[in-house]
């Protein structure tokens, strides 16, 4: 009896033992869901898929917030709930007193001129600007634009890209040359640039789509967009222009002055956005960004040896931007004197 007794023991000890995993996932499952705020600059199409995959495989749930610049600013300026930002460089700059300093092995592996310098925010993925050429336009040619300067040299080519005025990215496009270059030899460019330039699109996607259905021979155009089509096998190679280019950074702050557990629950999903399950569920659903964690595969997945960031800081007010805008308005595109 006292044998008997000692064995099921035992056996009640090794069963516990095996199903103590399928216990433990059935409480995780059953973990009420944490919820954290979040605003943000970007489309609801982008953070929308990420915050759905986050919450079914973490139980936590980050709500998005749409807003433009000036509306973050007025938020963080009125000691908003959110816990954290996620938005483009220049949101980022202009509010990082609001974000408390992070360091993490994550955000450590980012480089220098794509965070802070002092943590207050970092990024996690960028977009390029690239020339994205027809295939058949580059068969005929012996040698094609590499570079800002020769395409502005080049003479008897279809360019297609957005108008400055129509979009950020290439808005930031003509700051960035400007603080690369000053501005004399950026408008110089712009300049040699504008007589090819066949039609000057109003959304970033179309550009690309012109260079594949060869409409155009080269294209102007965000990397992603170019990527995009690429993978719908139209006929186009992407290139970097050899004398750097600009990019679209998105990156994460922590918002200071937040609960703990509300903190620490934005600092997990900032890191998450840094790994290549986040970056793997944005290129499953067409987004096609830089990683700026290096560490990452997806980083590697890119290849881009030959991409040259421009670094100059874009120090401009809006004023200032608004004017460089104008000024290629009125003395290239409409070509005044």
């Amino acid at each position: 009896m006292r044998r008997f007794a000692v064995l099921f023991s035992v056996l009640l000890v090794v069963m516990a033992i095996m199903l103590f995993p399928y216990i433990s996932i059935s409480k995780e499952s059953e973990r009420p869901m944490r919820e954290i705020t979040a605003l943000t600059t970007l489309p609801p199409s982008v953070v929308e898929i990420l915050s759905d995959e986050y919450a079914r495989t973490r139980k936590i749930r980050v709500h998005f917030v749409p807003l433009t610049k000036e509306e973050i600013f007025k938020e963080l300026e009125n000691n908003t709930e959110a816990a954290l930002v996620i938005a483009d460089k220049e949101t980022l700059r202009l509010s990082a007193a609001c974000y408390s300093p992070t360091i993490t092995p994550l955000w450590d592996s980012v480089p220098e001129y794509l965070k802070d310098k002092d943590g207050l925010w970092t990024g996690v993925w960028y977009d390029p600007i690239v020339f994205c050429e027809n295939l058949d336009y580059l068969k005929t040619q012996k040698k094609a634009p590499l570079s800002w300067q020769n395409l502005a040299a080049t003479t008897n080519i279809r360019i297609g890209m957005t108008d400055f005025l129509a979009a950020e990215a290439m808005e930031n496009l003509l700051v960035s040359m400007i603080a690369q270059y000053g501005d004399a030899a950026a408008y110089r460019i712009w300049r040699g640039i504008h007589p090819n330039v066949i039609n000057y699109a109003k959304f970033l996607n179309n550009p690309a789509r012109q260079a594949g259905m060869g409409e155009v021979d080269i294209a102007i155009a965000v990397q992603s967009e170019a990527i995009r089509y690429l993978n719908d096998d139209y006929p186009l190679k992407i290139i970097y222009p050899r004398d750097g280019t600009a990019y679209m950074l998105v990156g994460t702050g922590i918002v200071k002055g937040k609960d703990t557990v509300d903190e620490a629950t934005a600092q997990e999903f900032a890191d998450w956005l840094q790994t290549d399950e986040a970056h793997q569920i944005l290129q499953n659903s067409g987004f096609y960004f830089i990683p700026a964690n290096p560490a990452t595969l997806t980083f590697k997945s890119f290849g881009g040896k030959e991409l040259f960031l421009y670094t100059a800081p874009l120090n401009f007010s809006k004023e200032q931007r608004h004017d460089f805008v104008d000024r290629w308005v009125k003395y290239i595109r409409l070509g005044g004197n």
